[in-house]
């Protein structure tokens, strides 16, 4: 029997995971707060540009929980961290969704674990790139896989159901370490997507900054040191190694540098989902990304003042005290050098 699939937030990563599936056949339905979006994806269609193959893809959208029938075999929760109780407590009530799986960023797992209990959620990471274009527009700026795992390291039935239905979107990785995977994704995300807001660039715009390699590697370094710390197994995240982006030597510096490009040749034209956010006047995810490594960074005792730069930055963006300009690389550069060994 064909799996039903509850994409809860039409945005950039809902969109197009819904677009995707939609057009090879899958029986789908998006839940999005936005009423203007929700009437445009029924009707002409929700406009994607994949990587600049471009179509139109009418979905089945709704933009109340109320409107929902029937159950649902998966709930890919794309949501933003500041959503997810209002859209999420409904669902879990209507008990319509059999297996709720977390595809957002930062640490956002425990409050959805929180909400639909551990038995009902698996996790997972994205690690390819999309920007809501507005209204009815969505596009995926580059191609990189999921990575999927049940909170127990199993290798489950419904996982692989989950990933058969998900490689019609992109490739798919299992794991048995997906904790280590969600904080290999912070990372990624504390370095690059902090820049990216911070600066109002893409990834590689960022990189191509005077110092802005520098300061990636020391928000990489700092968000490592807490990760080592937890006695986290980081995971491979978009083909790279954590460690061999993390300076705690001034040898590596040359591997890091090397990894970096590594990852701006697949990731470089991404666009911070975060800068999304503030150019669009939205709370960002900031407290669960680059505020998931300084809160977890005080429980155990690692400092982490660059990541605390960048929260007080953004939160500074969020209430109009300033805008994401490449000159705000230039007070974080002091606290990356202080952080990096010489």
């Amino acid at each position: 029997m064909p799996k039903r699939t509850l994409v809860i937030g039409g945005g950039a990563l809902g969109g197009v995971m819904a677009a995707r599936l939609t057009r090879n056949g899958h029986d789908v339905t998006v839940l999005d707060a936005n009423l203007e979006h929700v009437e445009r994806m029924r009707d002409p269609g929700l406009e994607v540009d994949l990587v600049g193959e471009s179509f139109t893809v009418r979905l089945n959208a709704v933009s109340d929980a109320s409107e929902l029938s029937g159950t649902y075999d998966f709930g890919l929760v794309t949501l933003k961290a500041p959503h997810i109780r209002s859209a999420l407590e409904p669902l879990a009530s209507m008990g319509c969704v059999d297996l709720f799986v977390s595809l957002g960023n930062g640490l956002v797992q425990d409050r959805i674990q929180d909400i639909v209990g551990s038995d009902r959620l698996v996790v997972g990471t994205v690690s390819w790139g999309a920007t809501n274009l507005g209204p009815g527009r969505v596009a995926q700026t580059t191609i990189a896989p999921f990575a999927l795992g049940e909170l127990d390291g199993t290798l489950s039935a419904r996982l692989e159901s989950l990933g058969g239905v998900l490689s019609d979107v992109a490739e798919v990785h299992f794991t048995d370490n997906i904790q280590g995977q969600v904080w290999s994704k912070l990372l990624l995300n504390s370095s690059f997507s902090g820049l990216g807001v911070v600066t109002g660039l893409v990834y590689a715009d960022v990189i191509a900054q005077q110092n802005g390699a520098g300061v990636a590697m020391a928000l990489w370094t700092e968000g490592f040191r807490v990760a080592m710390a937890m006695n986290v197994d980081l995971d491979v995240v978009a083909g790279i190694e954590p460690r061999d982006i993390a300076v705690l030597d001034p040898k590596d510096r040359p591997r890091s540098m090397e990894s970096i490009d590594k990852l701006m040749a697949s990731l470089g034209p991404t666009k911070a989902s975060m800068l999304q956010d503030i150019e669009k006047g939205a709370v960002t995810e900031v407290d669960v990304i680059n505020g998931g490594v300084s809160s977890t960074g005080k429980k155990v005792g690692i400092p982490t003042p660059l990541n605390d730069a960048v929260v007080a930055i953004v939160h500074g963006y969020e209430v109009n005290d300033s805008k994401p300009h490449p000159d705000q690389l230039l007070g974080l550069i002091p606290i990356a050098k202080a952080e990096l060994p010489t």
